[in-house]
């Protein structure tokens, strides 16, 4: 029985942070073995809120050996970018034909990706990214979508556009199903905000072990836990959330440790690191070797937009076919 199809994709922001492993790599990894996948690098998505692309294509390199030293296999699962692959923007062009600007002015996610980034005035391209989202998906025969609840809309202007494609010129693309996927979203070292890497709150995949000790050294905890001996609340603590991603063998002990005050804050930190550390080194190994390999990395992207170009041709024959055009 043939597996399912996956389109999955990130903007290219450069090193990643824990936040992106437990908040979608992390599954990523886990779905190459259930499903067939398919990993994009979504540069043109940048452009909806930032116009500089001077560092892109770095970040976009960044980006590629933190999922290959994490467990992307690009065997199993090829890897691209969004820009070499034209047939993006040529059905994004078609499918904007198929939704409305009301309709998209409706997107609650939009709505609120304007107020978090302060968004003055919203430019075309952001209000219809999601229909961009759209041709991502749909281009690769995508059936299933990896999403939290927030991204829900965005799967049923997707459906929206399929359906309306389908009964104008025929039967092409299936209506993608929402894959609701349980998201760890880690706080970052401020224990206020989630962790980003612009907020300075994070630690990298690429960070080695003396730097991790230093940024949990300088994590804020439980505020009334002055020194060791105050007892103290796990449940408002980033260091606790850490020790339950990162130590959940000792998570019971911790946690009476902390509350009885026997345990201090320092020495629980310290103890948080060397996990975390512990976690990191195989995935900093296998960064050393990327890095010092441009070429290879290179060449799995070379490989990965060649397989990925084959099956987006395929796709968009179709469409001019069945649209009688081109």
């Amino acid at each position: 029985m043939a597996k399912k199809r996956i389109l999955s994709g990130m903007r290219p922001t450069g090193k990643l942070h824990l936040g992106h492993y437990t908040g979608a790599l992390e599954n990523w990894i886990k779905f190459q073995k259930e499903y067939d996948n398919f990993f994009l690098i979504a540069d043109y998505h940048v452009l909806t809120t930032k116009l500089d692309t001077e560092n892109i294509y770095q970040d976009s390199i960044d980006m590629v050996i933190d999922w290959l030293s994490a467990g992307i296999d690009p065997e199993l699962s090829p890897i691209f970018r969004q820009s070499k692959i034209k047939q993006h923007s040529e059905l994004n062009l078609i499918f904007s034909m198929l939704i409305t600007a009301n309709r998209l002015e409706r997107n609650p996610t939009v709505k609120d990706q304007v107020r978090d980034l302060k968004i003055e005035n919203i430019v075309f391209g952001h209000l219809g990214y999601p229909v961009l989202m759209s041709a991502d998906i749909l281009l690769y025969k995508g059936e299933v979508v990896p999403v939290g609840d927030d991204q829900i809309p965005h799967i049923e202007i997707c459906r929206e556009i399929a359906r309306k494609f389908n009964n104008q010129y025929g039967m092409v693309f299936k209506e993608p199903e929402p894959l609701l996927t349980k998201f760890s979203r880690l706080s970052g070292l401020d224990g206020q905000q989630k962790m980003s890497k612009s907020l300075g709150n994070s630690i990298l995949l690429a960070d080695d072990p003396e730097t991790v000790k230093n940024k949990l050294k300088k994590a804020v905890t439980d505020t009334q836990k002055v020194r060791k001996g105050d007892p103290g609340r796990p449940e408002i603590c980033a260091i606790f959330t850490y020790q339950q991603k990162f130590n959940e063998p000792e998570i019971k002990e911790i946690e009476t440790g902390c509350r009885s005050g026997q345990l201090g804050c320092f020495d629980c930190k310290m103890k948080c690191a060397a996990k975390i550390s512990s976690f990191l080194e195989p995935i900093l190994e296998k960064r050393a070797y990327y890095e010092s390999k441009p070429e290879e990395v290179k060449e799995i992207l070379n490989d990965g937009e060649k397989r990925g170009r084959a099956v987006a041709e395929t796709t968009m024959n179709e469409v001019r076919t069945k649209m009688k055009i081109g």
